[in-house]
């Protein structure tokens, strides 16, 4: 157990920053979903609205340091991929 002031409230700041950072990965999460539930009812329209909405999300949570900015990265490129494909069909 912390003994010192400073790491009391250190213990206190790392609390709130895990809350924070779990709130938006969980947000992130959620945007993500949308967009694969809209590429699995195969409404391309639906999905690049919903992908519109989930990339400043998923970019913002990359530069928070919530998830590493190449996981972001791979995951656009390979939702935008699955997208694109939609039309093929």
């Amino acid at each position: 157990m912390a003994n010192t002031a400073s790491a009391k409230k250190r213990i206190r700041q790392a609390a709130r920053a895990t809350a924070r950072n779990r709130a938006r990965k969980a947000r992130m999460r959620t945007f993500v979903k949308k967009v694969e539930e809209a590429i699995d009812g195969g409404d391309r329209g639906a999905a690049q609205a919903a992908i519109r909405a989930a990339q400043p999300e998923m970019q913002r949570a990359a530069g928070k340091g919530v998830v590493h900015p190449n996981r972001v990265a791979r995951k656009l490129s390979r939702l935008s991929a699955r997208i694109r494909g939609l039309g093929a069909e």
